[in-house]
């Protein structure tokens, strides 16, 4: 049961980070995520939860949890697309703030408008336009 506040069921993708606290700054200053939830004491993260504003988000925590870590995905290997309406402001945002810009702007042959970054992590970031073709 959900409340008039919980998101409606999506997907989240996950990731993991050497130094977590420092990737969802990043995050927040590059790209515009917006921070909702950090858990975790001094340089560990246990679980975090970045929106994007406009709908869904990602979770990410620090990596190097131990051998009993069920969910030890190696910083640096995640890739997402993101919605973004002015992807020439967030390019330029996420430039300033020092991401590595591995595709300036540019329209595609499918209709977007998008650019792709990699963060300080060495993760891999796309905002466009294209939102998906209509289910059938």
């Amino acid at each position: 049961m959900t409340d008039a506040k919980t998101p409606p069921p999506q997907v989240w993708p996950t990731l993991r980070a050497n130094d977590a606290r420092a990737l969802i700054k990043f995050l927040v200053e590059a790209f515009g995520f917006e921070e909702t939830v950090v858990y975790g004491e001094g340089d560990r993260v246990d679980h975090a939860q970045l929106s994007w504003p406009p709908g869904g988000g990602i979770m990410l925590g620090s990596a190097n949890r131990g051998p009993d870590d069920q969910w030890a995905l190696p910083p640096g290997t995640f890739g997402a697309y993101a919605v973004a309406d002015d992807v020439d402001a967030l390019h330029a945002r996420a430039a300033k703030a020092g991401a590595e810009i591995i595709r300036p702007p540019q329209d595609t042959e499918y209709g977007s408008h998008e650019f792709a970054a990699r963060d300080p992590e060495g993760n891999l970031w796309s905002f466009g336009t294209y939102r998906g073709e209509p289910r059938g």
